[in-house]
């Protein structure tokens, strides 16, 4: 499908939000007459889809694959495709030179598409961060002159409807329970994020998820794994305080140094392991070693992932709202000694138990939150009863996160470091996790931070 194919052409757009916007302003350009409807929108009364001849319909990403409209295109033999796809198909004809690559996984994939695509530009290639990140893919394969590679974060919902992108390397970070109540059960959940493979050349798996590493057995193409351990012939690892490439080297029985745990900043198990994966994306594409370690040793995460907001009277005020599922907070807790822990929101169908008996040792009190928060308080009732549970809820708008940090302020003493690590989404109260975490810090320098 190339651009003066839409010339004039009826197209319509299933998601009024960010994608559904850019799908919209990148097809009017080329002449496209654009119809958006979205569940959160008005319908105008005259709407039918068997009144126009549609081209094709473009989902954007969590619409269900169910949806009777989805369903009713189909039986009018409208195909239905998702914005990545539409992308793909476009770039063949606008930058048909460009290469693409991808990371899925559970939790990380912000950190580390944004760490690959330092790794690319610090090399000398042309990239950019796209997807659930930065520029919508549509929006980044529209850039002039065009990206020589696109690095994109890709969700569960993308991999469902996307079918096409043909990708060098991509990355399977971790595979955890999450986004359950919308694909229906965990294997298909599973199965999602496992088809980024069908069209990827090279798998860089985690040799330390035992769920990735089942899901992925029977793959038959070129495995990269990656893990804390010491790599094998082929797989990338760490040895003592240093991180090593097996599998990009000219002898596999040789090693290459990457970086040294010290220069992974901070120095997080996960960080660690997010670090590894860039590299083998990054090394994928002929990025050198001494490259990849410079990127290393300048990068750091973005807002909302551990990000320490303050430290006042020996305690540690730790924003980590990007925390929206129980496996990412399992590795933020699992940093600390002595939290008190800010949790609660929307579970997604997640379960909290596997969570709740590996991090209650470290728990001194937990101030729980938002619609889901009873999912956590039974667990910790359960496993840790000495564990004290406050239930915090906003006495007026906008002061939820006041009336929480007050709370935290009660209980916390000198050495103890205050997490919010919600295990769950944050849409029940917030507008995002970033609102959540803004609020938290914002709240933490307001009433901390005066002291």
């Amino acid at each position: 499908m190339k651009s003066n194919d839409f010339k004039g052409a009826h197209v319509l757009v299933l998601g009024a939000g960010v994608t559904g916007q850019s799908v919209k302003k990148v097809l009017t350009s080329f002449g496209a007459i654009v119809t958006l409807v979205d569940d959160a929108l008005e319908t105008p009364s005259d709407f039918s889809i068997s009144q126009t001849d549609w081209k094709i319909a473009i989902a954007s990403p969590g619409w269900p694959v169910d949806h009777p409209l989805v369903k009713e295109l189909n039986s009018q033999g409208v195909s239905v495709i998702s914005e990545i796809d539409l992308a793909w198909d476009l770039h063949l004809d606008l930058a048909p030179s460009q290469k693409w690559l991808a990371i899925t996984g559970t939790n990380g994939k912000t950190t580390s598409v944004e760490l690959t695509t330092a790794m690319l530009n610090s090399g000398g290639l042309n990239a950019t961060a796209c997807g659930n990140i930065g520029d919508t893919v549509i929006e980044a394969i529209m850039h002039e002159p065009p990206y020589d590679h696109l690095v994109l974060e890709i969700s569960s919902y993308q991999l469902k409807w996307s079918k096409k992108p043909e990708f060098v390397s991509a990355a399977i970070l971790n595979i955890a329970d999450d986004h359950v109540d919308w694909h229906g059960s965990f294997e298909d959940y599973v199965a999602s994020k496992i088809s980024i493979l069908d069209r990827s050349a090279i798998a860089v798996l985690n040799a330390g998820d035992g769920e990735v590493v089942l899901a992925t057995q029977n793959w038959q193409g070129r495995k990269v794994f990656y893990s804390l351990d010491t790599p094998g012939a082929g797989e990338m690892g760490v040895v003592e305080d240093l991180l090593l490439d097996r599998a990009f080297v000219a002898d596999a029985e040789e090693a290459t140094v990457v970086a040294e745990l010290a220069e992974v900043q901070p120095m997080a198990a996960h960080n660690v392991s997010n670090a590894l994966a860039a590299a083998a994306l990054a090394l994928s594409v002929g990025v050198s070693h001494e490259d990849i370690r410079r990127t290393i040793k300048d990068f750091r995460p973005g807002r909302h992932r551990i990000e320490t907001v303050l430290v006042s009277d020996g305690i540690t005020w730790i924003n980590d709202s990007k925390a929206t599922n129980p496996h990412a907070a399992l590795a933020s807790l699992m940093s600390q000694e002595s939290i008190i822990w800010i949790a609660g929101g929307l579970a997604k169908g997640a379960k909290m138990g596997d969570l709740v008996s590996r991090v209650h040792g470290r728990v001194k009190a937990a101030i729980l939150i938002g619609r889901d928060r009873e999912l956590i308080a039974d667990e910790l009732t359960r496993v840790a009863p000495q564990v004290q549970i406050l239930r915090i809820d906003a006495a007026e708008e906008n002061s939820l996160m006041e009336e929480v940090v007050r709370a935290a302020l009660d209980l916390a003493k000198t050495g103890d470091v205050v997490m919010l690590a919600p295990a769950c989404a944050s849409m029940d109260q917030f507008i995002s996790y970033s609102d959540r975490g803004d609020q938290f810090a914002e709240a933490v320098r307001k009433l901390v931070g005066k002291k």
